[in-house]
């Protein structure tokens, strides 16, 4: 049987047969590399640097202790995110959720609070675009957060009452206040060990 199963982010269709969400949830078991999941196609996930790695562990830590015995629970990139409004499959680089339907399991959540995205060159533009545009479809969702990591800025995106969604910048040395569960995460605490960008290789 064959699928549209694209290269990392750039849509080129290397198969001609369209998924369906169920029969790319039991082709994706049997992967060894991760698979995002766009209304019938399939996109590999590249390999991010150390430093995405760093800052998104920085902040999980902060997370999960903030979260202790509340019954909200923090995740990291290995576990899907389903928005079914958009027929999407994504692999946040970190969620909460407090949702009781989420905590029956273990595969994929549908319900987060928080979304959290450190971006890469390679997929910055996708995380700011189609994938926030899928995230506002989820109910359950309060804030969007995307984490800079060269620039050392937080664009943290908050759903009012009015259902519009409002930037909530910070850089540098402020604080990162997350409204939808009453934390700030200090600066120092988010960029700890974060190394320096490497200057690119000499050309020849």
């Amino acid at each position: 049987m064959s699928w549209v199963v694209s290269e990392p982010r750039v849509g080129y269709a290397l198969e001609k047969r369209r998924m369906t969400a169920d029969e790319f949830l039991a082709w994706d078991a049997g992967q060894s590399v991760k698979h995002e999941f766009l209304r019938g196609e399939v996109f590999a996930m590249a390999g991010g640097e150390d430093r995405n790695d760093t800052v998104a562990g920085n902040l999980y830590i902060v997370l999960r202790r903030h979260l202790a015995g509340s019954g909200c629970r923090v995740f990291g990139s290995d576990v899907k995110l389903r928005v079914e409004a958009e027929d999407c499959f994504f692999y946040p680089d970190l969620m909460v959720t407090c949702s009781a339907a989420d905590a029956t399991d273990r595969l994929v959540k549908r319900e987060p609070v928080l979304v959290v995205e450190v971006l890469s060159p390679s997929t910055a533009a996708f995380d700011r675009g189609e994938k926030f545009a899928a995230y506002r479809r989820l109910p359950s969702l309060a804030e969007f957060l995307l984490v800079d990591l060269d620039a050392r800025r937080c664009e943290l995106f908050r759903k009012g009452a009015d259902g519009l969604w409002v930037l909530h910048p910070t850089q540098g040395e402020e604080p990162l206040q997350l409204a939808s569960l009453g934390l700030t995460v200090e600066a120092e605490a988010l960029w700890a060990d974060l190394e320096p960008e490497l200057p690119a290789p000499a050309a020849g």
